[in-house]
């Protein structure tokens, strides 16, 4: 039975489409684009999750006060306060990546595509050569998911860990390195 596959132009672009399909990347919130403190605080004060947030970031003014800042977007407001209104801000607008699940980290990979080791150099996952399979379960997935929760998993980096902490850890270093120097890669994982 297939499982879910990832389809890119490099290893790690189909790594990371296999991925996202699979749960939801950090990403900031359509909705949240307000550049002035007065629409970031309006925004903010409108919906209970606004309001927690403020809390959050350690807003503490009175009812009145609040009520005069909503009341005129030109009124002075300090710089500690302003600073306070933005990272509430930012904290609503940003939603975090889920985490890896097990069936990322624990799934059996089937990759497809050509690969490289020394001079051995195939097209795996074809009637003449069978996918490069790798165990999920013996990698080590700790760098991968700090860049996936922090925003910053690109398809190199993806690739690169992929290749030292995962490939390396469960079939080893290969005769001089992986390389997957192709432009078309599918990745299942079941």
């Amino acid at each position: 039975m297939a499982g879910p596959t990832g389809r890119g132009d490099s290893l790690g672009a189909a790594l990371n489409h296999l991925l996202r399909s699979q749960v939801t990347p950090r990403h900031r919130l359509s909705t949240y684009n307000a550049k002035h403190w007065h629409a970031q605080l309006s925004q903010l004060t409108a919906t209970h999750r606004g309001q927690q947030a403020l809390a959050d970031a350690g807003l503490h003014v009175t009812t009145k006060t609040l009520v005069n800042w909503l009341a005129d977007s030109e009124y002075n407001v300090r710089r500690s306060y302003l600073d306070i209104i933005h990272t509430a801000y930012e904290n609503v607008a940003i939603v975090p990546a889920d985490p890896l699940p097990d069936r990322i980290t624990d799934g059996q990979y089937e990759i497809s595509g050509v690969v490289q080791t020394g001079g051995d150099v195939r097209e795996r996952g074809t009637v003449r050569a069978a996918p490069l399979r790798i165990d999920g379960r013996q990698g080590n997935w700790d760098a991968i998911e700090d860049l996936w929760l922090a925003g910053e998993l690109t398809d190199d980096e993806f690739e690169d860990h992929f290749i030292d902490d995962v490939i390396v850890e469960d079939i080893g270093e290969g005769t001089d390195g992986w390389d997957f120097p192709s432009d078309s890669y599918s990745v299942e994982v079941r």
